[in-house]
Formats: C-alpha cells, sequence, structure tokens
C-alpha cells in the first residue's frame, strides 16, 4: 500500500463528528501534507459544514479548512481512501459503527483510537474491539490521549497529546501528524492498553469528583480523593496491564486525571454533579446532551474486576450511585471511611 498520494499528502480518516473528533480534524488540518476524509452519521451535519465550514453542533468556533478536510457519511469509503484511521466516536456508539463496516476495508491501515471509553456490550476496550472484530493487527494499533479538552483546542490554547502504539514507527507519525503550534506530543512506547485503562478510569473518577462537589465538598475532600483515585488507577492497571517501567506520573494518568477532574470543561464531573445535585441519570443525560463516558464505563470496570477481585471503593461508589440508585448522600460516607 502506497503510504502518501501522489502529491505527498498522508490521507487520514477521522470517524466521529463530536467535540473531539472536530478538535482533532483541526489539530491534524493544521499540517500541510494531510488530506482529511472526516466521517460523520448525519447527511445535515455534513452538508452544513461544506456550505459554512464550520461543525453546527459541536465546536462551532472552529472553522473546517474544506482544501484539506472532505465531510462524508459513506464510513466505508473514508476508510478505504486512508492509510491512517483516527477513530473519534464515544464507545457506546463503536459497535454500531464498525460492526457495519468488512473487516478488509481495515487490511493495511494504520488506526489510532482516540476514545475514552469502553465498548459497553462487550466491555472490550477500543484496542480489543479494533484487534478481535475488524482484525487489525495488534502493531497496528494505537491511541491518542491527553490531557486534552476539546474546548481548549478550540481556543488554540497550548495542549498536550500523548500517543503510543504497537510500533515505534507509527508512533512517530501520528505524533508528527498532530504536532503544530498549539499542540505538544509525548510518545509513551507500547502501553496502548494501559493507556486506555487510564483513560477510562479517570472519566468515572472525575464523575465521582463531581457526585462531591454537588454535594457540596470542597478543595479539601476532592484533594484526598483525586490522590487515592490515582493509587486506585496505579492497582488496577498493575493487575489488569502489568508493566514494570509504568510511570503513573507521565500526562497520559496523572495529568489527564488532574484536567478531568478539575477542569470546568469536564463533562464527566459535570454529569456527577448534576447527580449529586439530585438529577436522575435520564434527566442529567437529557440536559447535558453529551456523552459522559464514565457512566458506560463503570460497568465494564467492575466486571473486569469480578475476576481481578481488586478494592476500587471510588469505582464501587460511582456504580452504586448511577446503576443501583444509591443515595449520593448515603454511599459518599461509605466511601469517605476507604479514603486515606
Amino acid at each position: 500500500m502506497s503510504k502518501t498520494t501522489a502529491s505527498g499528502q498522508t490521507r487520514i480518516a477521522v470517524i466521529g463528528a463530536g467535540s473531539w473528533a472536530t478538535a482533532l480534524v483541526k489539530i491534524l488540518s493544521e499540517n500541510a501534507t494531510v488530506s482529511i476524509f472526516w466521517w460523520m452519521r448525519s447527511e445535515e451535519q455534513m452538508n452544513y459544514i461544506q456550505t459554512y465550514r464550520h461543525n453546527p453542533k459541536y465546536l462551532s468556533d472552529i472553522e473546517i479548512d474544506l482544501s484539506k478536510v472532505t465531510p462524508s457519511t459513506d464510513c466505508a469509503e473514508c476508510i478505504r481512501k486512508a492509510e491512517i484511521v483516527v477513530l473519534a466516536l464515544p464507545a457506546a456508539f463503536i459497535s454500531a459503527c464498525l460492526e457495519q463496516i468488512d473487516a478488509s476495508n481495515f487490511q493495511g491501515k494504520i488506526v489510532f483510537s482516540a476514545v475514552k471509553g469502553m465498548v459497553p456490550e462487550s466491555g472490550m476496550l477500543p484496542s480489543e474491539y479494533l484487534n478481535y472484530h475488524v482484525k487489525v493487527a495488534q502493531q497496528d494499533i494505537g491511541i491518542i490521549a491527553g490531557p486534552c479538552h476539546s474546548e481548549e483546542v478550540a481556543l488554540e490554547r497550548q495542549s498536550f497529546l500523548t500517543v503510543s502504539s504497537g510500533a515505534s514507527e507509527h508512533s512517530e507519525k501520528m505524533a508528527a501528524l498532530l504536532t503544530c503550534r498549539y499542540i505538544k506530543t509525548h510518545i509513551i512506547d507500547n502501553d496502548v492498553q494501559g493507556i486506555e485503562y487510564g483513560a477510562v478510569m479517570k472519566n468515572i473518577f472525575a464523575l465521582a469528583v463531581g457526585i462531591g462537589r454537588g454535594l457540596n465538598f470542597g478543595d479539601n475532600f476532592q484533594s484526598v480523593l483525586v490522590s487515592n483515585a490515582m493509587r486506585e488507577m496505579k492497582r488496577f492497571l498493575d493487575h489488569s496491564v502489568p508493566k514494570a517501567e509504568r510511570d503513573m506520573n507521565e500526562s497520559a494518568f496523572l495529568g489527564d486525571l488532574l484536567v478531568t477532574a478539575y477542569s470546568p470543561f469536564s463533562r464527566n464531573r459535570i454529569f456527577g454533579q448534576m447527580i449529586g445535585k439530585g438529577y436522575t441519570v435520564k434527566a442529567a443525560q437529557v440536559e447535558m446532551n453529551m456523552i459522559a463516558e464514565g457512566y458506560y464505563a463503570v460497568k465494564s470496570i467492575i466486571k473486569k474486576n469480578e475476576t481481578l477481585g481488586l478494592p476500587l471503593p471510588i469505582c464501587e461508589f460511582v456504580n452504586e450511585v448511577v446503576y443501583k440508585q444509591s443515595s449520593p448522600k448515603k454511599s459518599i460516607q461509605k466511601l469517605i471511611h476507604s479514603l486515606r
């Protein structure tokens, strides 16, 4: 397979049209040598972008460079045209999207996941789903992670991204494509699933932070909750994806947890805060009109932990509140006893 077009351009398919996908399209289109095929489900959304150069639903201040970006509602065609595929869907929509795509379309492709959750139906990480269901080789799967909020990308505030994959040349290629005047990239060697789990768990922890905020707990409580969350994440990663040289102080772990727990842009924190204030899960979802990945992910983490048997008190707290309808006020008292 040729790596570039005749004009020397790198062909990239971006799958998804939410805020994170829109931010990634903006970042990638800063590169002079890219051609981006951008898949979205909505034909109305596609037509609007083609006419007005803005996403009408997400990060509408971003101007889309249509000389480099081709919006489309044909997912298979976008993937066929690309050498690199960037998956930027909410985890809950991965199955519905990719089960319609023949695995042959992914043959010879490099696939980077920018998904920050787990596939609800199977409890798989995105990398596991890509390997099992669409037969992408492990060495051809990578991850794009934070700490980075799409809203700050739209404002071109200095931001940082972490890249990892099964092959160093893929990581270097993607890191170069993502680097621009307001994005700095960092490569972590061969820790795709560790970073994926970190991205999953930090959303759950941010949801817990939000519940605490909704209950009027303050900075003192939040600082202890976040430090305990870091230990809980390490405990889970050490048992589920052991790697001796993993540094939990890396931005992909500690940094991403901090920004998701503290940022006013964090949808998981916002979602949790609404729950803490007394919203039902359904009412909070309707009012937000955005996906809080931690809500779906906590069920998968709890299921995974059935075989590990680890103490995960923060994950268990979130699961009790959002799935078992336990009183946040009562459940947080139980959580407090486990914190140190």
